[in-house]
């Protein structure tokens, strides 16, 4: 091994998993990037020892709504947003992500206005947290665009030019297409999750369809249109039908976030959109809307990227039970997790274990069959 520097962090006696390969190995940090690694024994007295355990490359989020959990816990209670902030990244932490795009709703799909009161304070309150190194993990801002809002593109034109949006996505919650193809799964999750009555989801659905009549297709190319000016990825979200997807290849998509249907993920992958799945589908095996299944797209080669969305800790969980109940080797269940987003968005200094890369690092050891995270860096610190 390279002679070792005061301030070096040497890692032993780990299994490595790398975009190719798992092997028992060492590796060593130096000015927060992988400056070597080896198989076998580093031969360093003072190595850390991950006692024969995982080490992966930090987790890579693309879309996470926890953050809302932490704003409005529960109906009717507001908590204050800087502490709502860290707490979500301690979270986000502790699930070994190193980068998060924080997902931020730009457009009501519902009538409290809880969201579009939080889009401000969340965006001002992780600027200053980043700003001032209070984050263990490092944010970024997913703006989530309900196209058929009546204000969607003038609030999206706020946030155009902040230097922490790096990824847009185009939504359309109307029910009856899409996510909510089903009416009875619609009225479930919301009168479930909001406590609405059947009265007043009758008129949230048919001022919704109004407006999606009247906006979602200018909305859709005006926003992408703004997007592509500054060379913003942007995301379909919910295609369910081939010429949803052919819409969204032609508007110059390159994300196709939340497939609904086997056909829609095809075609998606085909026209060479990345497909991105939840987590959370594969770890409870199914659609929580009764859409496609995460391991069916998997098991049909269709499945590029997994999302947490609701869970943090899911998506661990679910690049594991890729490998140990789909047979996915390893590195390329890893990889939906780590590299596959980060070459997607456009993050060439992260997402695997490789010299020349950040030391963004996840120490992981089974219990049984469940992986616990053990510690984590970002940069070569440890924040877990």
């Amino acid at each position: 091994m390279t002679r070792q520097r005061q301030n070096d962090l040497v890692i032993d006696n780990a299994r490595l998993v790398t975009r190719e390969a798992e092997f028992h190995g060492h590796l060593l940090v130096r000015d927060g990037m992988i400056a070597e690694i080896g198989e076998g024994a580093s031969g360093v007295a003072n190595a850390l020892d991950l006692e024969g355990g995982y080490l992966l490359p930090g987790l890579i989020e693309l879309h996470t709504d926890n953050l809302e959990k932490h704003i409005a816990p529960r109906p009717g209670v507001r908590w204050p947003t800087a502490a709502a902030v860290l707490a979500h990244d301690a979270q986000i932490a502790a699930a070994g992500i190193t980068t998060v795009f924080d997902a931020l709703a730009v457009g009501e799909s519902r009538d409290d206005f809880l969201r579009s009161e939080m889009l401000l304070d969340a965006v001002k309150a992780i600027r200053e947290a980043g700003e001032n190194g209070l984050f263990r993990a490092e944010h970024l801002l997913h703006m989530r665009c309900e196209v058929a809002h009546p204000g969607v593109v003038e609030t999206f034109e706020l946030f155009l030019d902040d230097p922490l949006v790096r990824l847009v996505s185009l939504m359309d919650h109307t029910p009856g297409q899409r996510q909510f193809a089903s009416i009875e799964k619609f009225q479930e999750y919301y009168q479930g999750r909001f406590g609405y009555t059947e009265q007043e989801l009758e008129q949230l659905r048919s001022r919704w369809l109004e407006q999606q009549r009247e906006f979602s297709d200018l909305h859709r190319r005006r926003i992408v249109e703004l997007c592509a000016r500054r060379n913003l990825p942007t995301a379909s979200h919910d295609d369910t039908t081939v010429e949803h997807v052919e819409e969204s290849a032609g508007l110059g998509m390159t994300i196709a976030e939340f497939p609904t249907s086997a056909v829609a993920a095809s075609v998606a992958h085909a026209k060479g959109m990345a497909v991105v799945m939840g987590a959370p589908n594969i770890v409870r095996g199914g659609s929580h809307s009764g859409n496609v299944s995460a391991s069916e797209l998997a098991g049909l080669g269709l499945l590029d990227v997994l999302s947490s969305d609701y869970v943090p800790a899911s998506l661990l969980l679910s690049a594991f039970l890729l490998h140990q109940e789909l047979g996915v080797p390893l590195p390329a269940a890893t990889a939906k997790v780590s590299v596959n987003p980060a070459r997607v968005l456009g993050l060439d200094d992260r997402g695997e274990i490789a010299i020349g890369k950040r030391a963004d690092l996840v120490w992981v050891s089974l219990h049984k069959s469940l992986p616990i995270v053990r510690q984590v860096w970002r940069s070569g610190r440890r924040i877990v």
